[in-house]
């Protein structure tokens, strides 16, 4: 019976040479896969650096306009000078606008820090206060003890030196 149980088990998996090889592979194909990957993400962006400026380029030349009236090109300059003023006003006034704020948040934080220091420093003046005034009066009291104790400890000696003689 015992030869049957032990027979009826399961064997252990052992890994083959195959399973080996096959496993290597795989872990080679992964790699070879992410290289390839990175490999094009960085062409992609190689290709960009290339094509927006370029693309930007063609832009501008198609919006050129041959300006051979006087007239008319004078009002387009004066157009756009009017467009880059207005667009220069903004972005002045953004500009302002986010150094009032950090100036303000600056001011606020400063304040804030200030007003805290100054409530920790008088805690600590206090407690220090509070500390110097019970430690003077531990000692006037053990001076006191002590000087009273030197009194009788002479008395005591004089007495009984007066006792001997």
């Amino acid at each position: 019976m015992a030869a049957n149980a032990s027979s009826s088990k399961p064997k252990a998996k052992t890994t083959t040479t195959k399973t080996r090889a096959k496993t290597a592979q795989g872990a080679t194909k992964r790699e070879e896969r992410s290289v390839d990957v990175a490999v094009a993400y960085v062409r992609q962006a190689a290709e960009r650096a290339v094509d927006v400026p370029v693309g930007v380029a063609l832009v501008a030349a198609d919006n050129v306009k041959p300006w051979t009236d006087p007239a008319k090109r004078e009002r387009e300059l004066k157009e756009l000078r009017t467009q880059l003023e207005r667009e220069l006003n903004k972005f002045e006034r953004r500009g302002g606008q986010a150094r009032r704020k950090l100036s303000t948040r600056v001011r606020k934080t400063r304040n804030r820090l200030e007003r805290n220091l100054r409530q920790r420093r008088s805690q600590a003046e206090a407690l220090v206060e509070g500390n110097r005034a019970r430690v003077e009066k531990v000692v006037r009291e053990n001076r006191t003890r002590a000087e009273r104790a030197v009194k009788d400890a002479q008395a005591t000696i004089s007495e009984r030196i007066g006792a001997l003689v």
